[in-house]
């Protein structure tokens, strides 16, 4: 945040003195001042940070010394430092606690951050300066963060029209105003739709099957509506998922299923199509095949072929399996119901009894073992023994809301500050679905400050609401959900990187997910389970008997989720990966996509592209298959904790040095092989899965 200071007027919102956004924070750990900050504030701090922004490109621009990495390189990295820190508040908020106004400010807002962006990305006389800096890497004796930030640099302008006529440049700068206004829209049209349906239960017996805790929740939020005395049932995760999977009423089921898979088909159908031609017609004007060419390049798989045929590899193992899955619960339910008709709306049900009844666990008996703070203290708990870190509780941090917990993040050894982390456990209509990890302040220099600065992450999710009479007591899924953020966290945190851009999580995004999903595997270890899993009432460990359920139930079903992934992965390369221009009907294209990967026969009025949000609002467009990849990295990474203990500190200490604290200081590949002494075995997911 440089030069910040006196940029403006006193008496404007915009100014230091005024806006919290363009002040250099008082509180404990440099943490930003939540407290202070209104929704007055955005437009003029990232307007200001935008402006700042520019004079220091334009001092890049015209100076006249010989280019160096000090005088280009890192005074590109840090000079949108303002525009970066009001836009990452900014748009954390969006995601937690958003609104029409809030919305109204990120239409305004995108274009002139995308507009930032084209300026730099496309100027000749800056990139002719890196371009001097990258062609003399040797001469300067470039080397290790340095040489690989000085890379990354010249492959961003050169990936981003920096090498182009200046008549295409101006067609680009144009393509990336229209898609910067897109994807927030895409995104808002989804927690619309979301937060529009409702399903209002006026007789508690239609809430026959469905477990206490949920038909409590329900009770509390008809109540919080105005509804006392009745039951309020939505779209949003821990409400939706009781009754898929509990609810003995086949119609109300079905209402909801398909309720949830119709979101935004009107109003997203054209946005969609919208994104994926003008993502298209990028990277053909960048001189890519398609768009997923070009996002691959910057990627492990490096290019779609790889993509898809990882994912054919995946698919002739998983699909025979999963349609023995899928018949097993279509036979089960007609032996038991007499019914032979079988539907999605029946899958989550009838396969949750046939769970049942071949691994004797019923998953609403695991909740109690679950309660939300216990299994906070038994991530932080996982991450002591594994990595040495201490989370300890903060009392006057400020925070964006009163939900929100502070911790501070400790090294036990050298009992240094390593961080803040924030958490947001709980759904609210403000706040879209799903979970993710976040920044407010990532590890890297800043030249504000002159040094290296600590990071401050923050993990949010949608889980089940404390009730009056218990506490938060999670799922299973809800469980494994805590500890991937959690994962994803302490990518974050315990970045040892000395520049932002190759610090923490900003690694090939087919890397990223190995961090959160190996976290996932304590859970279904008993080991793991012994940490945390404390009846909430008696104090009781988890009994073994339940651990072990946990531990052979771990492949039910297994083909059919890994279909699942499959499916979508497929969808997603499909949408990126030839000329959409042809495409005039969203749901047809869909079903021709999928028709070799969807378990169930295609249900009208629904489809699942228009509420994909990871792929057009999320960032992983050409991207979604990354889960599946990270799955056999994480699988083969657990192999060798299983070899040599859950929590041995040599295999830990190697995982935090190669893989945690690296961000993409190396190469990925070169980092997973100095943690595990050779790549990884594409067949260890399939072991994990009971696929081969």
């Amino acid at each position: 945040m440089t030069n910040m200071k006196n940029s403006t007027d006193s008496s404007s919102p915009s100014s230091a003195a005024a806006n919290p956004l363009l002040t250099i924070s008082k509180n404990p750990f440099g943490a930003f001042a939540f407290d202070k900050v209104e929704k007055k504030h955005f437009r003029p701090a990232i307007n200001e940070g935008i402006r700042l922004a520019k004079l220091a490109y334009e001092k890049i621009r015209l100076d006249t010394s010989k280019p160096n990495f000090e005088n280009t390189i890192l005074a590109i990295e840090t000079a949108p430092e303002v525009e970066t820190h009001a836009a990452k508040i900014f748009f954390n908020l969006v995601g937690t606690s958003s609104d029409d106004e809030m919305q109204a400010i990120t239409k305004e807002i995108s274009p002139l951050l995308a507009s930032l962006s084209s300026d730099l990305l496309l100027d000749e006389a800056i990139f002719k300066r890196v371009k001097s800096v990258w062609d003399s890497r040797a001469e300067l004796k470039l080397s290790g963060e340095e040489l690989r930030l000085t890379e990354k640099t010249y492959r961003e302008f050169a990936r981003n029209g920096a090498l182009l006529s200046s008549e295409k440049k101006s067609e680009l700068r144009a393509l990336d105003q229209k898609l910067s206004t897109l994807s927030p829209q895409f995104s808002d049209n989804v927690l619309k739709a979301t937060n529009d349906f409702k399903l209002v239960i006026e007789n508690k017996q239609d809430l026959d099957g469905v477990p206490d805790a949920a038909i409590q929740s329900y009770a509390e939020a008809a109540k919080e509506a105005g509804l006392d005395g009745k039951w309020l049932v939505t779209l949003h995760q821990p409400s939706l998922s009781p009754m898929l999977s509990y609810s003995s009423r086949r119609d109300l089921r079905e209402k909801l299923w398909r309720a949830y898979n119709s979101r935004s088909i009107a109003e997203n159908s054209p946005v969609l199509r919208q994104i994926v031609e003008l993502r298209h017609q990028r990277a053909k004007l960048l001189g890519y095949a398609s768009h997923a060419a070009f996002v691959l390049e910057e990627r492990m798989a490096s290019k779609p072929e790889t993509v898809i045929s990882f994912l054919e590899r995946i698919k002739d193992k998983a699909k025979p399996a999963a349609l023995r899955d899928l018949d097993e619960v279509r036979k089960f339910k007609q032996e038991t119901s007499g019914d032979d008709s079988f539907e999605p709306w029946d899958y989550a049900y009838w396969s949750e009894r046939l769970k049942m009844k071949l691994h004797d666990l019923d998953e609403e008996l695991l909740r109690p073992y679950f309660q939300l703070e216990k299994v906070v203290d038994g991530a932080f708990e996982h991450a002591k023994r594994l990595y040495g870190v201490s989370f300890k509780p903060l009392d006057g941090i400020p925070v964006y809301h009163p939900e929100v917990k502070v911790f501070e993040v400790i090294d036990d050894h050298t009992k240094q500050h390593i961080g803040l982390f924030y958490t947001d456990f709980f759904p609210r209509a403000s706040k879209r679905g799903g979970a993710w990890m976040s920044s407010f302040r990532e590890q890297g220099f800043y030249a504000e400050s002159g040094k290296v600065e600590r990071p401050h992450i923050v993990i949010v999710c949608n889980f089940t609401k404390p009730t009056a009479t218990a506490p938060s007591l999670l799922t299973l899924d809800e469980v494994k959900t805590l500890f991937h953020e959690f994962g994803h966290a302490l990518h974050g945190l315990l970045s040892e990187c000395k520049f932002v851009s190759l610090g923490g999580t900003n690694v090939f995004w087919d890397f990223v997910e190995l961090p959160s999903q190996i976290m996932e595997n304590w859970v279904g270890e008993r080991e793991g389970l012994a940490v945390f899993a404390k009846h909430y009432k008696t104090g009781e460990t988890i009994p073994v008997e339940l651990t072990e359920k946990i531990k052979k139930s771990s492949q039910f079903q297994a083909g059919y989720f890994a279909m699942r992934q499959i499916n979508f992965a497929t969808l997603d390369m499909a949408w990126h990966s030839n000329d959409p221009s042809s495409i005039s009907d969203v749901v047809a294209f869909e079903r021709g996509a999928t028709a070799g990967t969807a378990l169930f026969p295609p249900v009208d009025g629904t489809n699942s592209s228009a509420a994909f949000s990871h792929i057009f609002a999320g960032g992983y467009s050409a991207g979604y298959y990354s889960y599946k990849w990270a799955e056999v990295l994480d699988a083969d990474a657990f192999e060798f904790f299983k070899e040599e203990g859950l929590f041995n500190k040599d295999v830990a200490s190697k995982f935090r040095k190669y893989v945690l604290s690296k961000g993409s200081s190396e190469e990925p590949m070169e980092l997973y092989k100095k943690f595990r002494g050779r790549e990884p075995d594409p067949d260890a997911l399939l072991r994990r899965d009971g696929l081969i």
